[in-house]
């Protein structure tokens, strides 16, 4: 299938071939008739994209910022590598779609295959889209007009935090898509309002609406206007839905308004606000965000737990349902706003050109009738295809995540492999990863992959609730595996990723714990290999804060850090002890004060076959100017201290003082090559089954050490 995509680093809009997305469970599946172009977000995106560098630090500092903070502790090359990935990473645009239900997801009630239905799926043939980010479309209404419903419910999100009643004087500054809904949202809400802009042709169309306009273009001043309309009262509101960068709108505003009026923020302004502006009206400002309630709450959005109706009124799904309810009753009328239907082939030409009509409203994309639904697709930059490959090493990537094209999937072009497909949940970040590193194909069927006959290594980068589903099922397929830490997230995950194994000897199987094939880990083994005690190693992991709702702090999901992250340094403590863990005690610091909280701030324990100890210590609350990972280890009358798998330091050793690399190397690339050379030489595993079990068991006895408060003994 076709669908826009945006690069963020060129500034190139192109109408690429993805591999059609899979329905999954909780979506519903979506054949794109129409969709809306939404002329101000796009712009922006498509405006910076087409910036240099430097115009995109400018319009970015925050980010200057973190880049700054990642020098620090990464180093230059390592650090400018990811800026300038992240920045060649396709951008879907897009989020007002119409179209009709293909297929329906596990666990969905109230749609069927046929339904028509808009969501806020991107520009695409066709779109996989979460239940409450979908609405039935009513009989009557048309797919041009449905596309409005998206944009129309960020208006309608923003009128709901005003709370005007009726009779109430409301001004809208900023009368593009959204600007003009407003006005007609208001006016059916029974106020008086005044539109406020600088294009005639917009302001004709709300005096259509009723409402009365000021042209700040031909020199009105917008706050005597206001009073005026006010009868020098002052406004009750004022919505702001323009986009500029300066602050002056938003003193504007609170001129306009009332003892105690209301000021939301729907558009991009700046925000340097004035105290003097709100202090003595004692105004209320508030940002509005999105569609509505529900929006970015991955509860409610991916995993469809809707809010009780009888307590959260409206939510983004619900505001959806009384927009298109309001377009089919024609009190909201879309039609008037709608330019020009172009066909999607045309659409790279018009976003070449979306900068030079700033008074373009509503540009829909109309879509053919029967698109490619081809789950796989064979780049046009990729390698010849029309052979099978001959390497002894065909790779299969499940995953094209951030992790995935950083690390490892350039350390697997750099080996002898032949990179044959990767697959990815949506299809664009497989398609851009196929082109990019060269891979044959790219597909949204990971079945198939794991079953082509051709591929016989299978690498796994998936979040981590699908890591021993998929590496149970390549091995049983009789593949080699490759997965990325962690290796399970329970223990019957285990069982059953052990039993695949054990059924397939002959299958390498590595679980992704780089940081032991390191060369600065290397050498630490080498220099303690003639040690005559045990171990006394302190692991100090400045882990950084993830919000709570991130993905990795879901148990069922990522498993929390200790399980998703924190097995890492347990394997790297374990291949310096030269052994297993026998017993864990861990200590968390909500949990020691009874208030509970993420396994982001913990001391762990680890006792080890050979006598030797180690601590690890995880925490989220450090600052980022300090080293992230810094491990010391004494021995015998000698300590070596790692900072950052970058400087190695030994003291008390004769001959060794310091190993510094040019940059920080976390043993990505020889862990590739290491495991690629196994599979090309039948080699033994590269890590014992027994030991990566071992890692495993050790961080789900951290967590139990957490709960239970006891020391916790792992079995042999």
């Amino acid at each position: 299938m076709r669908q826009i995509l945006q690069n963020l680093r060129s500034g190139e809009t192109q109408l690429a071939e993805v591999p059609c997305p899979a329905v999954r469970p909780g979506t519903l599946l979506i054949q794109t008739d129409a969709s809306l172009i939404s002329a101000g977000t796009e712009r922006m995106l498509v405006e910076f994209g087409q910036g240099g560098l430097l115009a995109k630090a400018r319009s970015q500092p925050d980010k200057v910022k973190q880049v700054l903070n990642k020098i620090k502790t990464d180093g230059l090359m390592p650090t400018l590598e990811t800026v300038f990935a992240r920045l060649d990473e396709p951008l879907p645009l897009g989020y007002c779609n119409a179209g009709r239900v293909l297929e329906v997801g596990a666990g969905v009630d109230g749609f069927k295959v046929g339904d028509r239905v808009i969501s806020n799926g991107p520009h695409a043939e066709v779109v996989c889209v979460p239940t409450n980010l979908c609405a039935k479309i009513p009989d009557g209404v048309t797919p041009e007009e449905a596309a409005f419903t998206v944009l129309s419910s960020i208006a309608l999100q923003g009128i709901r935090l005003i709370e005007p009643t009726l009779g109430e004087r409301v001004v809208v500054t900023g009368l593009g898509l959204i600007g003009l809904i407003a006005v007609q949202l208001l006016r059916a809400n029974g106020c008086e309002v005044l539109g406020v802009d600088l294009d005639e042709r917009k302001l004709a169309l709300a005096r259509e609406w009723g409402a009365e306009t000021a042209n700040v273009g031909a020199g009105v001043d917008p706050v005597a206007a206001a009073t005026a309309f006010s009868g020098g009262r002052g406004v009750d509101a004022v919505l702001i839905t323009a986009s500029a960068k300066t602050s002056e709108i938003v003193s504007q505003a609170a001129q306009m308004c009332r003892k105690r009026g209301r000021i939301v923020l729907v558009g991009v302004v700046g925000l340097n606000l004035k105290r003097a502006d709100f202090y003595e009206k004692e105004l209320s400002f508030q940002v509005s965000c999105s569609y509505g309630p529900g929006r970015y709450d991955a509860t409610y959005e991916n995993q469809g737990r809707d809010y009780p109706f009888g307590f959260v009124r409206w939510t983004e799904q619900r505001n959806f349902e009384a927009i298109l309810e309001l377009i089919r009753s024609g009190k909201l009328d879309v039609k008037s706003m709608i330019d020009a239907e172009i066909p999607l082939d045309d659409a790279p030409a018009l976003y070449a050109k979306i900068g030079e009509n700033k008074a373009a409203l509503g540009q829909i994309l109309k879509y053919p009738d029967a698109p490619n639904l081809a789950r796989t697709v064979t780049p046009s930059s990729s390698r010849n295809t029309s052979t099978p490959p001959t390497g002894r090493v065909v790779v299969g990537a499940i995953g094209a995540g951030n992790y995935a094209k950083l690390m490892l999937l350039p350390a697997f072009k750099n080996t002898a492999a032949t990179l044959h497909t990767v697959a990815s949940a949506g299809g664009v970040s497989a398609q851009h990863a196929a082109g990019k590193f060269g891979f044959r194909h790219a597909t949204t069927d990971t079945d198939a992959l794991i079953q082509n006959a051709e591929i016989n290594t299978v690498v796994i980068t998936t979040r981590h609730i699908s890591h021993a589903r998929w590496a149970i099922a390549a091995l049983q397929a009789g593949k080699h595996v490759f997965v990325e830490k962690p290796m399970a997230l329970t223990a019957d995950e285990l069982n059953d990723v052990v039993a695949a194994a054990e059924a397939a000897p002959d299958r390498q199987l590595l679980v992704g714990f780089n940081r032991r094939f390191a060369p600065h880990a290397v050498k630490m083994k080498s220099l303690l290999s003639g040690r005559s005690e045990p171990l006394t190693m302190v692991m100090t992991v400045n882990a950084g804060f993830i919000p709570p709702d991130h993905w990795l702090h879901d148990p069922n999901v990522g498993g929390g850090r200790i399980v998703g992250e924190g097995c890492h340094w347990i394997d790297l403590l374990a291949f310096l002890a030269d052994g297993n863990v026998t017993a864990v005690q861990a200590m968390q610091v909500d949990n020691w004060t009874g208030q509970g909280g993420p396994d982001d701030k913990m001391t762990i324990t680890l006792a080890f076959a050979d006598g030797s100890i180690g601590t690890i210590h995880y925490l989220a609350n450090g600052h980022k100017s300090f080293p992230k990972e810094r491990l010391e280890v004494f021995s015998d009358g000698r300590i070596l201290q790692l900072d950052n798998f970058r400087v190695l330091r030994g003291y008390g050793f004769g001959g060794f003082k310091k190993l510094k690399t040019s940059r920080m190397d976390k043993g990505h690339q020889a862990e590739v090559d290491a495991f690629a050379r196994a599979v090309s030489s039948g080699a033994p595993p590269l890590i014992p089954l027994a030991s990566l079990v071992n890692t495993t068991r050790a961080s789900f006895a951290a967590l139990a050490s957490i709960e239970s408060g006891q020391l916790i003994k792992l079995d042999r």
